[in-house]
């Protein structure tokens, strides 16, 4: 009896203690949440001192916002518009929970029966004698009457009967925290978890919410009444209690009202990287849309319904391109260009029909059968400056022809055209031209190549077979086996050669024989017809009578009139619509002006001119984008873009440079990529007529740069007022059709404006020597020196002087002896003596200028003496400049030993 009695004591000691410690852990908190509270008041009133007197808007006005934003975030108080949907949830299931009479942990105390939540700012809570209390950690339900007394008992509190105290103490909580087994309810519990979290969050970060409240300003005291596990009464005084609990919900109201501004912003952030997302998403779902449908346009495709292939035309310029066209086509195109070379790109397109009629002399027993609808054709300028645009034809194309002059073999331009189809792996023929020229050719005209060279005399055969044989070399020099055509057993590994005439028309209809063979047995993979649209802007023209039109090779799929579409321009992508759709007459050219058919809507493969508005700064080898139903014109704006070439990136961003103005994009950047070779700044471009504005532009050169002060005119229309403008000003216009006229011109007016540069820098520059003193004719006025040349050059004008060191102090003294005014050799005067000439010495004379003292010979100065030219930093400067390219390496190691004998920095 005495043992339990013992341990009963104990036990009881042990839940004093831990009592105690509860007590305390309370009487903390109570205070850390009073000092938040005064906190809160003082950041409050700092509040309303910046709403009284607001300080100045330019600086300030983020900084209370800042400050605020930062305290919430630091307490926990800063909801995303998100948290707060959650929490609102939260509330409407426990109210739904509530109403529907569940019984959740902390709102009914286990033992007691229920009771209908009354809810009031004031928290007060009765325990029945023979009740269990709730855990401190769950709020307790209040009670209407106010003379109820309060106890916040939240552990277990054990009963002065000693059969109480055993069942307490055979599972004693480890922590104070912790629920008793009899208030566990299993499937209420889970929904507190869910509930009262939130709805704690709300009391903290968003002021009041409707339900239960803890007053935690009236724990402390409850609590230090109950001491050795009895309750003990306290009356509740309502006034004060009352009042402190009003002001607190005002403040709370007050800090609701500042923390949703607080979170405003955040609800911002929040709807712009919502909208990123929603963007990229739409980005994202318009690529697979794009992807999708060209999956289904692929397997819709057949081999049985082929398209027309593109076959393109390169080779070296003069090697017979265009005129082999013309003889295709029965036209004289070639003649109609600017001294006869191309310019421009052009596309011509051979329905079957013509097709047929060319080959019909190798197909006379009409086995030979045709799948192509047609064969579209892109002829590309051949000379040097035109890189970009046999890089643009060449692109587009299925299949290329190689032109070679029979009589030269491979030229630059061929090499560079063989650079650009392996580059792309492009499937291509060569047509060895001009076999005419070959000494004693007797022309077939219109003649398959075989019959034809079967008639020819054995002597012009075996030049024939030796010319064929270096162009294989050549060939085999660039790594690819090639044979004539008719001997091709490989075609994937050998390159077929077409002999052929474009004055005679002899190989001709071999050529396009081939061409067909090839393009429908070996590439109908390729060819099959597709439903997406594949477009490509050839070249941007301005045409009289139709505006800016775009020439364009519609690839794949099908272009209507009054389609919406989508091209990349100078200044930013242009959305506009089809007025027009443009085809020349068959076997025409698209860049020759003749009369146009008009078509409601062309089916490729097909050469276009495309008539619509803003046209003029469309950049030519960019896509053509159609607007679908189903498209995103933002998504296709910003595809199109990629496609911007370096352009823009060759105007020199400093402003300083010349103007360049041409009839197309094309030619433009051909003329662009001469002068970025040429080292020759671009302060502005523009395509078409040139009017005053031009010149202005080109006008604000004049006073930083005056050899820049020029505008560049390719193939373009000069108005009469702006070359008007431009004489007086003093801006020179360079104008030209063919663009090697006008490299020329400018490389003149270029290389003239150099030499005059260098005239009025002569006087200045000041040529390295190192001389020695061989005889003495006159001691002064003048000094007449034989000498000798040790490194350097001697020139009329040069400044000499002597180096002397005093021997007692050790000083250098420069003497200046004057310039050099004539030179001879063997009496016969010289302007310029190299070292290499003045093999038996040089007479110099030597003159003072006016401001200078005299020096004399043998006083001064003595045949010891190394004489030197009087170089200085000026001079120094004006030769790097001005004549870089004629000082040699040995003259600039002279520069550099004067520079420390005469101490030039």
């Amino acid at each position: 009896m005495m043992e339990e009695k013992k341990r009963v004591e104990e036990e009881v000691r042990r839940k004093e203690e831990e009592e105690r410690r509860r007590i305390e852990e309370e009487e903390r908190r109570a205070e850390e949440e009073a000092r938040r509270k005064e906190e809160e008041k003082q950041r409050k009133k700092e509040k309303e001192k910046v709403r009284c007197c607001p300080p100045r808007p330019l600086f300030y006005p983020h900084q209370p916002f800042q400050a605020k934003r930062e305290l919430a975030k630091k307490e926990g108080r800063l909801l995303t518009k998100k948290q707060k949907e959650e929490q609102r949830a939260a509330e409407i299931r426990r109210q739904a929970l509530l109403a529907s009479g569940a019984q959740i942990e902390g709102l009914q105390q286990s033992a007691a029966p229920s009771r209908r939540p009354v809810y009031s700012n004031r928290k007060k809570a009765g325990l029945a004698k023979g009740g269990s209390p709730a855990p401190e950690s769950v709020p307790q339900t209040p009670e209407p009457p106010p003379s109820k007394e309060l106890t916040l008992e939240p552990l277990p509190t054990p009963e002065p009967e000693p059969t109480v105290v055993e069942n307490v103490a055979q599972d004693v909580p480890d922590d104070w925290e912790a629920s008793s087994e009899e208030e566990k309810a299993p499937p209420a519990a889970d929904v507190k978890e869910s509930w009262d979290d939130s709805s704690e969050e709300d009391e903290g970060l968003t002021g009041p919410v409707a339900g239960p409240k803890v007053a935690t300003t009236a724990k402390p005291a409850a609590v230090a009444s109950a001491v050795n596990g009895r309750p003990v009464a306290a009356k509740a005084n309502p006034s004060p209690e009352q009042s402190s609990q009003e002001s607190e919900s005002e403040d709370d109201s007050e800090e609701d009202s500042s923390e949703e501004s607080d979170s405003d912003s955040d609800s911002e952030e929040d709807a712009r990287t919502s909208a990123q997302r929603i963007a990229a998403q739409h980005k994202a779902e318009a690529a697979a849309r794009r992807q999708k449908a060209r999956e289904e346009a692929l397997a819709a495709g057949s081999k049985e319904n082929l398209r027309s292939p593109i076959c393109c035309i390169l080779g070296h310029v003069d090697t017979g391109k265009t005129k082999l066209l013309d003889k295709i086509r029965q036209t004289n195109v070639q003649e109609g260009e600017a001294g006869g070379i191309t310019q421009q790109i052009g596309a011509t397109y051979f329905p079957v029909e013509a097709i047929k009629m060319k080959t019909a002399v190798l197909n006379q027993d009409e086995k030979q059968e045709f799948k192509v609808p047609g064969l579209l054709v892109i002829d590309t300028p051949g000379h040097e400056s035109f890189t970009n645009l046999r890089s643009r034809g060449s692109s587009l194309c299925n299949i290329a022809i190689l032109v070679v002059d029979i009589m030269h073999g491979l030229e630059p331009q061929t090499l560079e055209s063989l650079r650009l189809l392996r580059d792309r792996k492009t499937p291509f023929i060569v047509a060895l031209n001009k076999i005419d020229r070959i000494y004693g050719w007797e022309a077939t005209p219109d003649g398959a190549f075989q019959e034809s060279l079967a008639k020819q005399k054995r002597s012009v055969q075996r030049e024939f077979e030796d010319r064929v044989q270096q162009t294989i070399l050549a060939f085999a020099e660039q790594g690819l086996n090639s044979v004539l055509y008719y001997e091709n057993k490989n075609f994937a590994r050998n390159v077929s050669l077409v002999p052929t005439s474009a004055i005679t028309g002899e190989g001709v209809p071999d050529m396009i024989m081939l061409l067909v063979n090839l393009t429908q047995q070996r590439m109908s993979d390729r060819l099959m017809y597709l439903s997406e649209l594949e477009c490509t802007v050839l070249e941007v023209k301005v045409i009289e009578g139709l505006g800016t039109t775009i020439d364009v090779v519609l690839s794949n799929g099908i272009l209507h009139e009054s389609d919406k579409i989508v091209v990349c321009g100078l200044n930013g992508p242009i959305v506009t619509q089809v007025r027009a759709l443009l085809t020349p007459q068959p076997l025409r050219e698209l860049r020759i002006k003749s009369s146009y058919v008009h078509h409601k809507q062309v089916r490729a493969a097909l050469g276009v001119k495309v008539v619509a508005p803003d046209l003029e700064k469309a950049i030519a080898g960019s896509r053509l984008l159609v607007v679908g139903p189903d498209d995103d014109e933002d998504d296709l704006r910003d595809e199109v873009m990629t496609d911007l070439t370096s352009l823009l990136n060759s105007i020199d961003k400093s402003g300083r440079g010349v103007c360049v103005q041409a009839s197309t994009l094309g030619s433009l950047e051909a003329l662009l990529d001469f002068l970025k070779v040429s080292k020759i700044p671009v302060s502005g471009i523009n395509i078409g007529p040139v009017h005053k504005k031009d010149v202005m532009r080109a006008a604000t050169m004049l006073e930083r740069a005056r050899e820049l002060a020029c505008i560049l005119c390719f193939d373009v229309v000069v108005d009469k007022d702006a070359e008007r403008l431009a004489e007086e000003m003093g801006i020179r216009l360079f104008k030209a059709d063919i663009i090697y006229h006008l490299f020329d011109a400018f490389t003149a007016y270029n290389a003239e404006i150099v030499e005059a540069k260098r005239r009025d820098a002569a006087p200045m520059a000041v040529w390295p020597c190192r001389l020695k003193i061989i005889a003495c004719f006159c001691k002064r006025d003048p000094i007449i020196l034989g000498v000798d040349i040790l490194d350097g050059n001697l020139r009329v004008g040069t400044p000499l002087c002597v180096v002397k060191n005093d021997p007692a102090t050790g000083a250098k003294e420069i003497i200046e002896l004057g310039k050099i005014t004539s030179l001879e050799i063997n009496h016969r005067a010289m302007e310029l003596v190299k070292k290499t000439q003045a093999g038996g010495g040089v007479a110099v004379k030597i003159e003072h200028a006016v401001y200078q003292s005299a020096k004399m010979f043998g006083r001064h100065f003595d045949e010891k003496d190394e004489v030197y030219s009087r170089i200085s930093r000026q001079s120094i400067d004006v030769l790097k400049s001005s004549f870089k390219t004629d000082v040699s390496n040995e003259e600039w190691l002279l520069i550099k030993a004067l520079k420390s004998r005469l101490d030039i920095p």
